[in-house]
């Protein structure tokens, strides 16, 4: 093994998951931002920033190529190139105000995040040992999370003063994008020459041929649909997050919206403050002590209260519709409220996926169970837009609520199970 294989993680592990997780949130939380603040309509925005989304979705569809073709570690900077390559070109295309090409450019940013988090997982894997694979998974974790703060806040805030500073939304988007891009070129050329080289890495692709791959993939796709209570497990994946799945893609335009029309009328950069980083911080911490409280009590005895959590404190953004607080201090209350509940709840939601994919082919079913996360997600956002230009945000908000009876439904017959 080469010398640069033995680089100790701390010099690569907190980059690489850091730039993991800065272009999902630009493609999948700053895209909708920068589009509503250039004035595209609720239903519009909320379909197409959900279709963009699919390259999470399909990705177990590909993953099994990243093995074969070249190695991990050149897939990681060669992704990360051309991630950094598609941000520039959106702080070109941006200030053009042409909508397509933008969008086009966020697909393209979408297909390259998806298959860069493919080949990061498997570098990880490769380059550490069992040993510190096990110290290191709070590591990594902990940076995907920093790269939530500066997606969802850093980035956001950035914008929002820009856009009061220059008077122009989409040169402020622009100077933002070009920020972004310009992080993403540093950290490319420092994992060019940083990230080890392990022999393991360069041999994977070599001992692995087309038509294994094709064979290993397809027995683990077969196989998970024969799992004991699999149709249960993917109608819970699938409903389990319904609330949050129909809000999420409304929370930024129920800000933006001036109060006339049943929106708040906060600026960008309060939206980036207070939901992408306070919110954040809440969401962080509820998922930690939800994974304690899951530790210390068994995933069954948590799942209703995890339910609960999840679900009912999306009532906070009804209140909101109905009495349109000014009050930053109330609206961020509220947030914090919802998103520490959401963070506690989706515990049991990510336990779940890990506790029906054990087995021989453990790896590649939370594969597949990511795929159906990402779908959750995906297909109310199609709609969202549209069901909540049809109702406005107070008839909206009271459709979310009343999705919370699929979560309730759900969490019912999978506590049978898991009893």
């Amino acid at each position: 093994m080469q010398k640069s294989a033995n680089r100790t993680p701390w010099l690569w592990i907190p980059t690489l998951y850091f730039v993991e997780g800065i272009p999902y949130f630009i493609v999948n939380t700053i895209s909708l931002i920068m589009f509503k603040d250039m004035g595209m309509d609720n239903g519009t925005l909320a379909l197409l920033t959900s279709l963009i989304s699919i390259p999470w979705v399909v990705k177990p569809l590909w993953s099994p190529f990243v093995d074969i073709f070249r190695s991990k570690r050149w897939w990681i900077v060669t992704m990360q190139f051309i991630m950094l390559a598609a941000i520039g070109l959106v702080a070109a295309s941006v200030r053009l105000t042409t909508f397509t090409l933008t969008l086009i450019l966020f697909i393209i940013e979408a297909f390259a995040s998806a298959t860069h988090d493919i080949a990061a997982d498997g570098f990880y894997m490769l380059a550490l040992d069992e040993r510190r694979q096990s110290a290191f998974v709070g590591i990594r974790s902990t940076f995907y999370r920093i790269a939530m703060v500066f997606g969802q806040g850093v980035l956001v805030v950035m914008a929002g003063l820009l856009e009061k500073r220059m008077g122009d939304i989409p040169a402020a988007w622009s100077v933002t994008m070009l920020v972004s891009s310009g992080i993403l070129l540093l950290l490319a050329l420092y994992h060019t020459f940083i990230l080890p080289r392990p022999d393991e890495d360069r041999s994977a692709a070599a001992v692995r041929t087309a038509g294994d791959v094709a064979r290993g993939f397809g027995a683990a796709f077969s196989s998970f649909f024969r799992k004991k209570g699999v149709w249960l497990a993917i109608a819970f994946m699938l409903l389990y997050r319904l609330p949050e799945a129909f809000s999420v893609k409304m929370l930024f335009p129920f800000f933006k919206d001036p109060a006339e029309i049943g929106g708040l009328g906060l600026g960008t950069e309060v939206f980036g403050l207070v939901y992408g980083t306070f919110g954040v911080i809440a969401l962080l911490a509820g998922g930690i002590l939800g994974g304690l409280a899951v530790a210390r009590n068994g995933l069954a005895k948590c799942l209703w209260p995890m339910a609960l959590s999840l679900a009912l404190p999306c009532a906070v953004y009804l209140y909101m519709s109905i009495f349109q607080p000014t009050s930053i201090w109330v609206v961020g209350t509220c947030v914090v409220f919802d998103q520490f509940g959401y963070g506690f709840g989706f515990s049991a939601y990510m336990l779940y996926m890990m506790h029906f994919s054990e087995g021989p082919l453990k790896t590649s079913h939370y594969a597949i169970c990511t795929a159906f996360m990402a779908l959750s997600m995906m297909l109310p956002g199609l709609v969202a837009g549209y069901l909540q230009e049809a109702l406005g945000y107070v008839g909206f908000f009271i459709l979310v609520m009343l999705c919370c009876v699929a979560t309730f439904f759900v969490t019912f017959f999978v506590r049978r199970r898991l009893q």
